[in-house]
């Protein structure tokens, strides 16, 4: 029989982490300000005005006039459904480059929704070239290609300025995960002629989970709205989102509205420090995060050209315990690091220093605590 009796269980009571992994990073303390905000309705007159501000600032972080530019009611993964579902309809070609964890789960996702997938391959820790992927559309064409610009598993920051090109010259859309890198590095969609992109709120943009924000250029929006068949996620489905987020502001869901008001903070404070000072920032405390690793003797995965700023990969010396040195991390220290996936998995350390989390005390507090355990 079920108990009906009151029951009493323990407070909340989270350690104060520092987060210094491959996500989440740290909320800024201004986004968890706003979170204590009352709650209004979805379809508040107030709200809307914040769903405009919301639409505007991600075209600014995005780099981009697409006008179809919403935050997903999910997490980055979420928006990476959102993209594919919305693309992919049953027997499409589609090309994956697979160069770490997170090109293999969009591959996995394209097969679910029926697509055609070829993939390309690459060692994790390298990037593809341009070449690579006009001779794969040569010998076999595709209605998507989709790469991720900075792969969280690997630490690699795939270079975009000749991709775009070469897939539409063969007729293809270019979908880009920038998960890891919107708000930390550029990303240019327009510049770069990226046709659908997404990222998430709990990196580079220093908010928690829960957003994903998306963006469809023309190319993309005409497939979206010439599709043979009705996008089979009802959630995700963009034809649907577009009309709350647009003119209509027709009722598709109730809009997470404490997450909506911490992503509207959020790129507030993006906007406020400008792109340009955001990306130098997050590059000079790599910088100062490499050299401290080389100078403790630790080896990097990924070689600087190719390197991501935003997320460090450093290989575990074959006389030290991955899991060890993290558990020491968390308990003497608070300090989350975050260990290796896939194929890389007990070989690395993957260190973020994203967003709000990117600042010179955390990368100086981090070596010298692994100077101390490492000896």
């Amino acid at each position: 029989m079920a108990r009906r009796e009151p029951i009493s269980f323990p407070h909340l009571n989270a350690p104060p982490r520092l987060l210094l992994g491959p996500g989440p990073s740290q909320v800024d303390p201004r986004v968890l300000q706003v979170m204590g905000t009352p709650l209004i309705g979805h379809l508040d007159p107030s709200f809307i005005e914040i769903m405009d501000g919301t639409q505007d600032l991600l075209r600014y972080v995005f780099e981009t006039e697409n006008p179809l530019t919403i935050p997903i009611s999910g997490t980055g993964t979420a928006a990476m459904e959102t993209a594919v579902a919305n693309m992919v309809e049953s027997g499409d070609p589609v090309i994956v480059c697979i160069n770490g964890y997170f090109g293999t789960r969009i591959a996995e996702m394209a097969a679910r929704y029926g697509a055609e997938v070829r993939t390309l391959s690459r060692p994790w820790g390298e990037a593809f070239t341009a070449d690579e992927i006009a001779q794969a559309m040569e010998s076999q064409p595709a209605k998507i290609v989709a790469i991720v610009h900075a792969e969280t598993s690997t630490g690699v920051l795939q270079p975009l300025e000749e991709i775009a090109q070469v897939v539409h010259q063969r007729d293809g859309l270019l979908l880009v995960d920038a998960v890891t890198s919107l708000g930390g590095v550029p990303v240019s969609v327009d510049d770069n002629g990226i046709d659908i992109c997404y990222s998430g709120s709990q990196k580079c943009l220093g908010c928690p989970p829960g957003i994903g924000p998306i963006t469809l250029g023309g190319r993309a929006v005409s497939v979206l709205n010439t599709r043979k068949t009705q996008v089979p996620n009802f959630y995700l489905d963009l034809t649907l989102l577009s009309k709350y987020w647009g003119e209509e502001r027709s009722y598709h869901h109730t809009a997470p509205i404490t997450s909506n008001f911490a992503i509207y903070e959020g790129l507030r404070i993006v906007a406020e420090e400008g792109l340009e000072n955001r990306w130098q920032r997050h590059r000079r405390n790599a910088e100062l995060l490499w050299s401290g690793l080389e100078e403790l003797g630790l080896a990097l995965h990924v070689p600087v050209d190719y390197r991501l700023p935003t997320l460090t990969t450093v290989r575990i010396p074959e006389s030290v315990s991955d899991v060890q040195i993290r558990s020491k991390l968390l308990s003497d220290y608070n300090i989350e690091i975050g260990g290796g996936l896939g194929e890389l998995k007990g070989k690395v350390w993957r260190i973020g220093l994203m967003g709000y989390s990117s600042r010179p005390e955390n990368v100086l507090l981090l070596l010298a605590a692994l100077e101390r355990l490492l000896k």
